[in-house]
């Protein structure tokens, strides 16, 4: 069944849409370590900062996935969602304090926290057995804005200063805002169930589900103590400039986004999806803690293009699969825990790491990357040696 120019149509404008609020979030992720220091930062305070943004979507993804599929109605959370990740540029731009620092990436946190209802949207843009299709698509989209915006910080910042990042990426939200009030809601069908916080019980029981939720748990700390953590302040302290942050991001982000690209499609089906994880958590874990002994901005280019392309392997395979056995029916509501808890990661990593930093210095919380990449490989083999099936390969669908 050909789709009409009107669902074109809204299917281009979701594209925009999804592409401006993932570039908005993380147009200033690679300065937002050195601006911590700039504005004075202890590493333990840097780490809470850094670390809020996950902490935020660990209490809010769940509730707002939950109230969202009650209503039967994403649109007002994609409008709050670009609403967030505007005015959280403008906390930055607008005061260069940590105070306001802080608030803008609670705000951030609270912006990424309705991502669950972007995902629902558009799996609803696609017909029945197209979901699944859908979900490897806004992987791309996903891994797109975010290297949009992130290759522009270290410019943006030798340019126009710290704040040249923070406005751009108030522009880029509010563009996204105005685009999302021309989405249409696709018509949903009425047979299937509102996610409810007591489908949360049996859900919970899914083991599977609890294991690679404990995995995407260590590799999102690992992914935000490094890149997305303290990998551009240590970049600097070896000698790179501004400018040089654009040539770390590319070097991390392209690999990263070809094997989130190839993972489900190539090497899963190939050598099996469990064996790819674990490979993934294997180099990740060993580029992260070998960070910390670079002796030059060279050397850590590529040390992270490695970890970048071996890090993409496991986050799309992990999402797939943490939903893989659960039933059609009960799968939004194994989404929406499945995203709150790897948020876990993203607030212990930092912030642990951000502690051990202020007590032995920057390179310590690489170290501490490369154990929580060791203890994923060891658990890796506990749950899942026995599991030789080819079958566990599922599309790609990046999310954090």
């Amino acid at each position: 069944m050909k789709s009409t120019t009107a669902e074109r149509m809204n299917h281009t404008i979701f594209v925009l849409v999804t592409l401006l609020y993932w570039c908005s979030l993380y147009v200033y992720v690679p300065i937002l370590s050195p601006y911590l220091d700039h504005l004075g930062a202890s590493y333990t305070m840097a780490g809470i900062v850094l670390g809020s943004y996950g902490l935020t979507q660990i209490v809010l993804r769940l509730p707002l996935g939950i109230t969202s599929d009650r209503f039967k109605s994403r649109k007002p959370f994609i409008l709050l969602g670009m609403l967030c990740t505007a005015a959280s540029c403008l906390c930055f731009a607008l005061g260069e304090q940590l105070g306001w620092a802080f608030a803008g990436r609670v705000l951030s946190g609270v912006g990424a926290s309705t991502w669950v209802a972007f995902t629902v949207m558009y799996a609803g843009l696609y017909r029945g057995e197209q979901a699944t299709r859908a979900m490897g698509t806004i992987s791309l989209l996903t891994v797109a804005g975010q290297l949009f915006g992130m290759s522009m910080s270290g410019y943006l910042v030798k340019w126009g200063g710290w704040n040249a990042a923070f406005w751009t990426g108030a522009v880029i939200g509010l563009a996204g805002l105005a685009l999302a009030f021309l989405l249409k809601e696709p018509k949903e069908s009425g047979d299937r169930s509102p996610m409810r916080f007591a489908d949360l019980a049996p859900v919970m029981k899914d083991k599977l589900l609890l294991k690679v939720s404990s995995l995407s748990i260590l590799a999102h700390s690992v992914l935000f103590i490094t890149m997305f953590g303290f990998t551009p302040s240590y970049a600097l302290s070896l000698g790179a400039d501004e400018a040089g942050l654009t040539l770390l991001v590319f070097a991390f982000m392209i690999p990263h986004a070809v094997s989130s690209f190839m993972t489900g499609k190539v090497f899963a089906p190939r050598f099996g999806a469990w064996n790819v994880v674990l490979l993934g958590f294997a180099v990740s874990a060993v580029c992260s803690a070998a960070t910390s002994l670079v002796p030059g901005f060279g050397l850590l280019l590529l040390t992270q293009a490695v970890n970048g392309f071996f890090q993409g392997l496991h986050f799309p395979l992990l999402l797939g699969l943490s939903i893989q056995h659960i039933p059609e029916q009960k799968r939004a509501t194994a989404m929406g825990l499945y995203q709150a808890v790897y948020a876990i990661g993203m607030f212990v990593g930092p912030f642990l790491a951000g502690g051990l930093n202020e007590w032995a210095g920057l390179k310590s919380g690489f170290y501490l990357a490369g154990v929580f990449g060791a203890i994923a490989v060891g658990l890796t083999l506990f749950w899942f040696r026995p599991r030789r099936q080819r079958s566990d390969a599922s599309q790609p669908s990046l999310s954090r």
